[in-house]
């Protein structure tokens, strides 16, 4: 779920967990050896649905989804739960279970990425593009199924916020098969919140609106940022409506059932692997498949020789050799990915072990946010109380997983191999991705200095001291001069440039005003010392010494002034740059053609540092049109993301006096207008700081 507060007023923004509990639903899939097409799915009451035959959805796909062909190979190869029971239960032995999508009212197309859809071999027709929008709507919703499909859940466990959860599984999505595509590639393909699953728990299978644009925008933004992701090909809507209390304060709200075509080379997870784990001596939890090892086998020989066939063919007459290379792999993978969220300042928000990808994708967009001013210890999880996966804690909490995915290969991998692995290689890896990407949106084409390091921690810090937009101060840096330094007014232009994208005092002091109610507060500083080891149970001396710097931040800035603040901005901003200058100076001089070098290292900056994000505000203002019935915001938006790295052609940009209206407006006056003014570029208006994504 996800809520935004505005002066009072909330609005949604993010979906609604299956169960009590930040974490997610997953995937499906199913598997048998007679893979006969499911069943016409039964209509739901009321009559037919969205074109679909009074007899319930049909198979087929004549039109331009006709062309996708099916090839089902992970329900050829993974054992399948034989029941037919459709309700929510556990499933031992199986990796998935059959399952039909539920038909919705009126589907129609929110929008669709036909860069993601070409991976399937799959061109819009251009000649009637409104029939192609309804067959889209009316196959990607759930409510008639693609010929060759086979719908299925898939099975799996997590650690949730660091405590195993036992049996979770895709509560919300379904396994659709998958599609061959035009180079022979193969991609699964699911739908997210197309109705039950013997994993929905407590949950109705469903997803709203605001959190399937949401994930369908970021799928997309990722992919065109050059970071390993999974894709979204369609949002599409309906009329049918579920009940969401989206804050839990007793005020529900009817939502629009909202489904999403994801796809991938795979959607299993490190949680796969934790089906089989035994009862948990902290939880009393255990997977449904204990002491199931042939099918860990069964799961290690399918992951690795369909998705790792380099490995499968290196080691195929020793398992340990090969698994063990597998483990080697994906460390390395997933140790470059979190490097390259780093640098983009993505936070995940909810990095359990269930939504951590076996192939190294971004998977499971939910309560994630990028990260607007510099904050190393930024929250984008608004259920995240104790910062588990705040920014600065993504590269471990990794790792932590990894350790986790390493228990659930034991004994077709043993412990001290695993282990091994991940100390040789995780940090390693890591830094050494971090640095390379680091010293590309820094221009540093030429040399690797040591003393490279320390530059770019000067600089987050930098960023940090003045509430630097991350984003933007970047993207700014490829326009400084080496020969800066030697015109002051040229230095005091970019000084101006870089300060305009720092904090404001008002911007301040929402991010530093107090959380906790003084009385509770100190309630608790007396508890620390009179009960230590009752106030351990209930708060965390982290939370405690936190507030306390916060009250301590936001009286000194009672008295700052926006003067005293832009000399101060400007005094650390120039400290740093001369120290930039210094290591571009070395740059020019182990070049022949510093004009080259110039030309390349703009343009190397440039690939390296995005202009465009999806921006939480960016993303608010896009569901609240859609909510409205007006889909146009989130094709411009989806269209601006897929080319983050350029000037947007043919979307209206504004100045900075537009952008400081947009900035200093209160919720009330600040009409939806006035917010489509703001540049998609912009540091986020004053409203954006409310936000709050859980």
């Amino acid at each position: 779920m996800a809520a935004a507060l505005r002066s009072g007023r909330r609005f949604p923004l993010v979906l609604l967990p299956a169960v009590a509990g930040p974490g997610r639903p997953g995937r499906l899939g199913s598997l048998g050896a007679a893979m006969q097409q499911p069943a016409a799915l039964p209509a739901r009451p009321g009559g037919p649905e969205g074109g679909a035959q009074a007899g319930g959805a049909q198979a087929g796909g004549g039109g331009w989804l006709g062309a996708l062909r099916f090839d089902n190979l992970a329900l050829r190869s993974l054992p399948v739960d034989a029941s037919e029971d459709g309700g929510p239960r556990a499933v031992p032995g199986a990796c998935f279970s059959r399952v039909r999508p539920s038909p919705l009212q009126n589907p129609r197309l929110v929008a669709m990425s036909l860069p993601a859809l070409a991976l399937l071999g799959l061109e819009a027709p251009a000649a009637d593009r409104e029939a192609a929008e309804a067959e889209a709507a009316l196959y990607f919703s759930g409510n008639r199924l693609l010929a060759g499909s086979e719908p299925a859940a898939h099975c799996y466990c997590g650690h949730q916020f660091g405590s195993f959860a036992g049996q979770l599984g895709d509560g919300a999505a379904m396994y659709l098969g998958e599609v061959l595509g035009p180079r022979g590639e193969r991609w699964e393909i699911q739908l997210k919140g197309a109705g039950l699953t013997p994993f929905s728990r407590q949950a109705d299978g469903r997803k709203v609106l605001r959190s399937s644009i949401r994930e369908f925008l970021c799928s997309e933004a990722m992919f065109h940022l050059g970071i390993p992701t999974t894709r979204a090909g369609t949002c599409v809507t309906s009329d049918s409506k579920v009940v969401r209390d989206i804050f839990y304060d007793g005020n529900p709200k009817s939502e629009r059932c909202t489904v999403v075509l994801r796809i991938a080379s795979t959607f299993i997870r490190f949680g796969s692997f934790e089906i089989f784990k035994p009862t948990d001596e902290y939880t009393g939890r255990k997977g449904p498949s204990v002491n199931r090892n042939d099918i860990r086998i069964q799961m290690l020989d399918y992951v690795i020789s369909t998705f790792y066939p380099e490995i499968q063919e290196a080691y195929s007459d020793n398992s340990i050799q090969r698994n063990a290379a597998f483990f080697k792999e994906i460390t390395k993978r997933t140790a470059r990915l979190v490097a390259e969220w780093q640098c983009v300042g993505f936070c995940h928000g909810v990095l359990n072990t269930d939504n951590m990808s076996i192939v190294g994708l971004t998977i499971d967009y939910g309560p994630f946010g990028f990260m607007d001013r510099y904050d190393p210890e930024h929250i984008c999880n608004g259920s995240d109380n104790t910062g588990r996966y705040a920014y600065n804690k993504q590269p471990e909490i990794c790792r932590w997983n990894l350790g986790k995915l390493a228990e659930a290969l034991v004994p077709e991998l043993p412990l001290e191999i695993s282990e091994l692995i991940l100390e040789e290689e995780y940090d390693a890896e890591f830094e050494k991705h971090y640095l390379q990407k680091m010293r590309k949106k820094l221009g540093l084409i030429q040399l690797e200095l040591e003393e490279d390091s320390k530059l770019v921690s000067e600089l987050l810090e930098t960023m940090h001291l003045t509430g630097g937009d991350f984003t933007n101060i970047f993207y700014l840096l490829s326009s400084f001069s080496a020969s800066s330094f030697s015109d002051p007014s040229e230095l005091e232009d970019f000084l101006e440039k870089l300060t305009s994208q720092c904090a404001s005092v008002e911007e301040l002091k929402v991010a530093f005003k107090p959380q906790m109610d003084p009385r509770q507060l100190s309630m608790m500083l007396m508890l620390a010392q009179s009960n230590p080891q009752l106030f351990a149970l209930i708060g965390t001396k982290a939370n405690i010494n936190k507030e306390l710097e916060r009250i301590e931040q936001f009286s000194k800035l009672q008295q700052l002034t926006a003067a005293d603040l832009l000399s101060r901005n400007k005094r650390h901003w120039k400290e740093w740059l001369e120290k930039y200058r210094v290591r571009l100076q070395k740059e020019i001089e182990s070049v022949s053609d510093a004009d080259a070098w110039n030309t390349d290292r703009v343009k190397v900056m440039n690939s390296n540092n995005p202009k465009y994000i999806l921006r939480n505000y960016i993303a608010q203002n896009a569901i609240e049109a859609a909510e409205n019935g007006d889909f146009s915001e989130v094709r411009n938006v989806l269209k601006l993301l897929e080319n983050p790295f350029q000037e947007a052609e043919g979307f209206r940009e504004v100045k900075e006096d537009a952008e400081e209206e947009g900035a200093t407006a209160t919720a009330a006056a600040c009409t939806q207008e006035t917010r489509s003014r703001l540049p998609y570029c912009s540091k986020p208006p004053l409203w954006a700081s409310e936000l709050c994504v859980t």
